[in-house]
């Protein structure tokens, strides 16, 4: 099957967050080919997983000193700074429904993505339960993300289901600000070698070319009337603080 390629876009959180949430609807109609982009954040944000209660009031302090804004993603797991990184967002009907399966199929590409760049990665082993109650994304890894031979995580990824569908998006580090990130966290972004944005957008693209869609990925803006569609979602992703 055909994927569609959504050309990358740099936005804030609210615009990034309703595609994201317009890329699932769409396979929801059930005539919509599987979707993949990448993009950039316009600046700093911290996005809050969909089942994360616990706020810091830090975070409130350094969105209201205008250091970062908030947003709540629509999918789950934990607090990710979106600075320093690319995110990447697909959205189709995988073969199977089955969580860690769908995560290990769906992750493939960016494995080999990665191995092109030499720089190997696999999947972490600290189970859900233990990652939940850490508030940072990056402060564990599971059988959802892949880290370095180092431990560190380069790449967190995340899920919302709706029946068969899957909208699955994450985070790719390159090279997280240091000084925000132990503002965020308190404590040192991950032990991470620089990578610079263009071989690693490079790679992505064409790891899933080759890896997820079997050469079949085509080209396409969103139209005019899909940004109406967009914009016509409305805004969950704020937050309530």
């Amino acid at each position: 099957m055909t994927w569609r390629w959504i050309p990358p876009l740099t936005a804030d959180g609210q615009r990034q967050m309703a595609v994201d949430r317009w890329m699932l609807a769409q396979q929801s109609g059930g005539h919509a080919s599987p979707m993949l982009r990448l993009y950039r954040w316009s600046q700093p944000t911290l996005s809050i997983g969909r089942h994360q209660r616990q706020i810091e009031p830090h975070w409130i302090a350094l969105a209201e000193q205008g250091h970062l804004r908030l947003i709540r993603r629509p999918s789950g797991g934990r607090a990710v700074l979106h600075a320093g990184e690319l995110t990447y967002a697909m959205a189709c009907r995988p073969r199977t429904t089955h969580r860690l399966t769908a995560y290990a199929e769906a992750c493939q590409w960016l494995v080999e993505a990665f191995e092109a760049l030499g720089v190997p990665l696999h999947f972490g082993a600290v189970k859900a339960a233990a990652a939940a109650q850490r508030g940072n994304c990056f402060a564990s890894g599971t059988a959802a993300d892949l880290v370095q031979a180092n431990g560190a995580k380069r790449i967190g990824s995340a899920q919302l289901w709706r029946g068969a569908c899957l909208l699955q998006h994450g985070s790719v580090l390159l090279q997280p600000p240091q000084d925000l990130w132990r503002e965020v966290f308190s404590s040192p972004a991950p032990a991470l070698e620089p990578l610079p944005e263009s071989a690693v957008m490079e790679a992505l693209q064409r790891a899933a070319r080759d890896h997820l869609c079997g050469g079949r990925l085509q080209h396409q803006e969103l139209s005019s009337m899909e940004w109406g569609e967009i914009e016509a979602l409305g805004d969950p992703s704020a937050l309530a603080l």
